[in-house]
């Protein structure tokens, strides 16, 4: 049932505000990729990075997310997309505090990462860890390719779901071909003046 009689509230300290207090600007890093892709090792790396900087960061995993927040979504069509509008919703809110957030979720479909797009607009970064099914798999970190492979996991992506790759990400990494340091250096390089930037 969709809201209704609710306003958006003002208040004193803006984002702006939050902005100059931290010298940095938000935005939402969203990883995208397969299992196994490097998507979560990436991404707390460049956490690490950041906050060595002094920016202020949270990350939000899809693993973690799962286990609170999302608990109640299985993985079917309708609760992967769910899924993905909750967590922008939350970055949203982060991005809002003046957070530079970090996500780690496959968000296979391009219609959900279009949804999240339109509710995140200009925080919203796309950063697809392009790395190949096989070596994806190779790795096999959780032992959920295996799985999958027996019929165990329904609906996995890259094996019995799709996986769109996608089209015009704002960063493509490949850590197949690149070490976790190479992916961190490009994706500050990408980001680092927008962070500074109308302070």
């Amino acid at each position: 049932m969709k809201s209704t009689n609710v306003k958006k509230q003002a208040f004193q300290v803006a984002r702006d505000l939050r902005a100059q207090k931290k010298q940095h600007q938000s935005m939402v890093l969203w990883f995208v990729g397969l299992s196994g892709s490097g998507k979560s090792t990436v991404s707390d790396a460049l956490e690490a990075f950041l906050f060595e900087k002094h920016i202020d960061t949270y990350t939000l995993d899809g693993d973690n997310i799962r286990m609170g927040l999302n608990k109640d979504l299985g993985f079917t069509v309708e609760e992967r997309s769910e899924n993905i509008r909750r967590i922008a919703e939350v970055g949203k809110l982060f991005a809002d505090a003046g957070t530079v957030v970090l996500t780690a979720f496959i968000t296979p479909m391009h219609q959900d990462r279009q949804r999240a797009k339109a509710i995140l607009g200009e925080d919203y970064v796309e950063i697809y860890v392009n790395c190949p099914l096989e070596v994806c798999e190779a790795r096999d970190v959780k032992g959920l390719y295996a799985r999958a492979r027996k019929g165990e996991i329904p609906n996995f992506t890259g094996i019995t779901a799709p996986f769109e790759v996608p089209k015009n990400p704002d960063i493509e990494i490949k850590t197949n071909e690149q070490s976790v340091d190479e992916c961190v250096v490009q994706i500050w390089n990408t980001i680092k003046n927008r962070l500074t930037s109308t302070l």
